[in-house]
């Protein structure tokens, strides 16, 4: 089996306001940097509104639907924008979510990374929130449990920020397992140790800013991986945010790229322990174009290169 690479244009023509960071030119320089790999490229659909309506009321998609513009830009909060074109790019985002899920479940493919935007994150149940729209992890999560059957499923999230959104969305459910390292404190302010949801199935584990390579790597060796594995998912799902990375403009954690191949390698091992190697990539935030590129490569360059074997 290959590892599945899942977009669409449309997540192209999501335009936030000139010098915002979540910006059009971060997906073309992440596709830029995936060019002639060896991946399968598969179009995300749209999302069907039942997988929307797993985690979000009738009333908020419909909220962002009608807060669609026209023309120009519609502001939703101090930092979520959408334009003409934002609304389709998020049915792709959280659609191609739900088809990698798919995808790997099905048995057409072992890994996938979804390189789709707006990111999601940080959209709980009825609001959207830094640059987030719609839970796409969370949405995919939910497909596979409700729609695929399974028992148990795992969200890991590496982004530097808090994943308030997938928490939000899945702390409620025992059979989701939401892990997020995140520097603290940062916005959104939230991601204390103590918030363990009520069935004690959420994880948050604060990084003080400054923190590096070294540190970071320990906590993952003996919180987070050792969590996953107890927990035995059917199905890893990855937040896959590039932000940690030292250069990155919005924090000040030291991450280097070889942390992010170094990161995927390990959760590519939980995969092949826990649940047959099955695993999908969600792109999030890293907003240092260069560093992005860059990461997001070593990271699918990790994906494949585990298929070889």
């Amino acid at each position: 089996m290959t590892t599945a690479l899942i977009t669409h244009p449309d997540c192209l023509r999501h335009e936030t306001p000139p010098g915002h960071p979540e910006q059009v030119a971060r997906l073309s320089r992440v596709l830029e940097a995936l060019e002639g790999k060896e991946v399968a490229r598969i179009t995300a659909p749209l999302v069907a509104e039942d997988d929307l309506l797993r985690v979000h009321p009738k009333a908020y998609v419909d909220s962002i639907r009608a807060a669609a513009p026209a023309k120009g830009h519609a502001q939703i909060d101090a930092d979520t924008w959408m334009s003409p074109g934002s609304l389709s790019a998020a049915h792709r985002a959280a659609g191609g979510a739900v088809r990698a899920v798919d995808l790997v479940l099905g048995g057409e493919a072992r890994r996938a990374f979804v390189a789709a935007r707006p990111p999601g994150h940080h959209a709980e149940r009825e609001t959207a929130m830094g640059f987030c729209l719609f839970g796409n992890v969370a949405i995919a999560a939910k497909h596979a449990l409700d729609h695929h059957g399974l028992a148990r499923v795992a969200v890991v999230d590496f982004d530097v920020h808090h994943g308030n959104g997938t928490q939000d969305l899945l702390e409620d459910d025992p059979r989701a397992l939401f892990i997020s390292s995140h520097q603290f404190p940062l916005w959104p302010g939230t991601g204390t140790a103590d918030e363990t949801g009520p069935h004690g199935t959420v994880m948050n584990l604060p990084i003080a800013p400054g923190t590096g390579s070294k540190d970071f790597r320990r906590l993952y060796e003996e919180k987070v991986f050792p969590r996953v594995r107890d927990f035995a998912p059917e199905l890893i799902l990855v937040s896959a945010g590039f932000d940690a990375h030292r250069a990155d403009p919005l924090a000040e954690l030291q991450l280097e790229t070889a942390d992010f191949a170094w990161i995927t390698d390990r959760l590519c091992d939980l995969a092949d322990d826990c649940c047959g190697g099955r695993l999908v990539s969600c792109l999030e935030g890293g907003y240092d174009l260069d560093a992005l590129a860059a990461s997001v490569a070593a990271h699918v360059d990790r994906l494949i290169a585990r298929e070889e074997g």
